[in-house]
Order: structure tokens, then sequence, then C-alpha cells
């Protein structure tokens, strides 16, 4: 009875031992199949294979996608963030052209410069502005003259208004003598205020103050204190710099992409951050050493005055236009492997990523391969994560990748 036992006993402990080991076998290929690594390509993140290989799309090598998320990766805290100015931007369809930069200057407009000259011959005892450069605002003093002629003119005019406050309501003409004194005055420079005051104090000033006919700035002073002057001396030369004039050159090859009434982005040396549009006026062919060139005049509007005549710029349009998925272009790192950039895969985490770069202008760039719409890249502080992850991993993140 007790063999019968022993030998029972011995085939339930088979029976078992075989269950135990085929429960082993089915979870250890279980835990194989679940650690099995997965790889994509760097350019083109939706293919997705088990083992290695190439890229069926651009033929480069395929790298773990464990070690994409994992090991490349990036992780800051939200305090780092905020430190290095980490800000992010969706990867969209916009439209975006080809970009031609022109090098122009800003110059007066012609059209709006006064040019002050004196209406009768005399000496110039005064010069209230004596420095080129300067904004003058309309009606500010200019220069005081002293003058035989406008004393004289003075003196008639007092001598007819007394004339008519004395005789006028009986003699109707002494009337029209006043009105005559006062247009003699009015024409020789004299503002309607400062006839005013002659009427009421009735004082001959031998020293008349001109004011500034338009405000702009002095371009040019022709003249000295204590200076004799004829009738037409030229004085003053007021450029107005509401609105100036940008003047550019382009060769025959870029003139199809321009037309009177197109709008153009400038950047104005020292004003780089700022951009202001201008309008193009005027284009004129010209021959200028043994070149053709067409001559570009475009307004640039200067409200506030910050910007002067002679200040160079780059004028920028754009041709060719159409719709591609564009990012910022300091989003983009170059380096000796290409371009690539830092998309984020999740809060904080920022992973960088082969890209290939196709139109490209001041602000924007197209990318051809490597990104997908509606993907979060980091803009501004893109350099600042690429150093980090490179004193993190002790080498170049995107090494062993490259564009063919």
């Amino acid at each position: 009875m007790q063999k019968y036992i022993a030998i029972i006993f011995l085939v339930v402990a088979l029976l078992m031992g075989c269950t135990t080991q085929k429960t082993q076998e089915h979870n250890h290929a279980e835990a194989q199949e679940s650690t099995a690594t997965l790889y994509t390509c760097p350019m083109h993140p939706a293919v997705i294979q088990e083992g290695g290989g190439t890229c069926p799309v651009c033929g480069m090598d395929l790298m773990p996608k464990t070690t994409d998320t994992q090991g490349s990766g990036l992780m800051l805290t939200d305090s780092q963030i905020k430190l290095a100015n980490i800000t992010t931007q969706k990867v969209s369809a916009n439209t975006i052209g080809q970009t031609i930069t022109l090098s122009g200057k800003l110059e007066a407009d012609e059209e709006k410069t006064t040019l002050i000259s004196s209406r009768t011959a005399g000496r110039i005892e005064k010069l209230f502005i004596k420095e080129t450069g300067r904004v003058v605002k309309q009606g500010e003093p200019l220069y005081e003259i002293y003058s035989e002629t406008l004393l004289t003119l003075q003196n008639e005019y007092v001598l007819a208004l007394e004339q008519y406050q004395t005789l006028g309501k009986e003699e109707k003409h002494y009337e029209v003598f006043l009105k005559a004194a006062e247009n003699k005055l009015l024409r020789y420079g004299l503002t309607k205020k400062q006839v005013e005051q002659l009427a009421e104090s009735k004082i001959v000033k031998p020293r008349i103050t001109f004011l500034a006919p338009a405000g702009g700035v002095i371009e040019e002073i022709a003249v000295a204190e204590g200076q004799y002057i004829n009738e037409g001396d030229k004085l003053y030369r007021i450029e107005n710099i509401g609105a100036l004039w940008l003047e550019a050159e382009l060769y025959p090859n870029e003139t199809p992409f321009v037309n009177e009434g197109d709008i153009l982005k400038v950047y104005i040396n020292g004003f780089e951050s700022e951009p202001v549009t201008a309008k193009i006026e005027f284009l004129s062919p010209e021959f200028r050493a043994n070149t053709q060139v067409m001559v570009m005049r475009a307004t640039v509007q200067n409200p506030h005055l910050r910007f002067k005549p002679g200040m160079h710029a780059q004028v920028m349009f754009s041709h060719s236009s159409h719709k591609a998925l564009v990012i910022p272009v300091d989003a983009i790192i170059r380096d000796g492997k290409g371009t690539h950039v830092y998309v984020q895969s999740e809060h904080n985490t920022f992973i960088p990523r082969m890209v290939k770069i196709g139109t490209e202008n001041f602000e924007h760039a197209e990318i051809t391969a490597g990104l997908q719409e509606n993907e979060i890249v980091a803009v501004s502080g893109a350099y600042l994560l690429y150093s980090e992850l490179i004193l993190k991993k002790g080498s170049d993140p995107m090494a062993g990748h490259s564009h063919e």
C-alpha cells in the first residue's frame, strides 16, 4: 500500500514540475516580447518597426525608439524652463516663399523739403538754431533780422491804423489803406499774430523774429549772426522726416518680382527688432557702372521721428510663395551633422530630431522632412537645450545621424 502511495506522490510532483516549467517559459517569452526594442527613423518618426535596419523612405539607419524617448531626451523643471526662457510653438502649415534681401538707404523726401530764404535785405542779428540735425517745430523761432524795409512797413501800418481809427467811420478808403499795409507785412513773412501784436501795442520793432513755416530737421544753415543778406538769400533748409524715402537698387533678375504699390518689410540699422513696412512708389531703370539696374523708391512712415536720413536698411520681399510646414528659424540648430530641432514629447521633456530644410526666409523655414503638423518644437532657448544635452550626455545628441 505504501508503495502505491509513493508512486502517486511521484507522479503528482512530476506533473507540477512540468506545469511550473511551462509557466516560466511562457512568462519568459512574454517578457521578451514586452521588452522587444522598437526602432524609428529620426527623419520620419511615423516609421516604427521591430529590430534595426534602414528607413524605407530616406535610407537612414533606424535608432531605438526607447533611446529616442529616454536616452536622448532632456527633462527640465518648471523653474529651469523659466530661467532659460524656453518658448514653444506648434508646427503649422503656412505660406512661405523665396526671400530677396537688398541694401537700401533712407533719404529725405524732396517733395516735403522746405527752403527758407530772406524776404528782405538786412542784417541777421540772432540765430535761434545754430546747429544742423536739430528737430524744429512749426512756429518755433528761427532767426531775428534788422531790416530798413520792415521798419518802414511797420510805420506805414501804424499810421494807417491810426487814420482808420480816427477817420475810418467817415472815409471808407482808410480801411482799404489799412488792409493794404497789413497784407504787405504778411507777404514779407510776419505772422497774423505778430501783426495783431503790432496793432495792439503800436510800437515799431527794429528787430523782427521770423518763425519756422514747417517742422522737420535742420539740414542746412547758410547764414551766420551779423551777416548782411540780400532779398532771396538762402537761410535754412528744413527736411520733413515724418515720411522718408527708401532707395535701393535691383538687378535685372530681381525686377520681375516687384511692382509699384507692393508692400515691403524693412529692417533699419539700429532697429532690427522692430521691422517696418514700406510702399513702393517709383521704379526707374538706370545704367550705372556698365550695369543696368532698377532704382526702387519706397516710402517709410516715420511718425515718431526715430529714423533719420542717411540710415542704412535691409529690404526684404518674397516671391514664389507656396504652402508648407513652417517653423521659426530660431528653433533650428545647425551643426556639422546637419540641422535638427527639439520636439516636446511630454511635459517639459524635449527630444532632438533631425529635420530637412527647404525654403527659408528671415523669420521662418520650411520643413520638408522630420516633423509633422501640430508637433511642438522649442523656439527660444533651443541652443540652451542643445548645450545642456551635450553636458549631460557627454557627446553630441545627434552623433551618428546625418543627412544623405
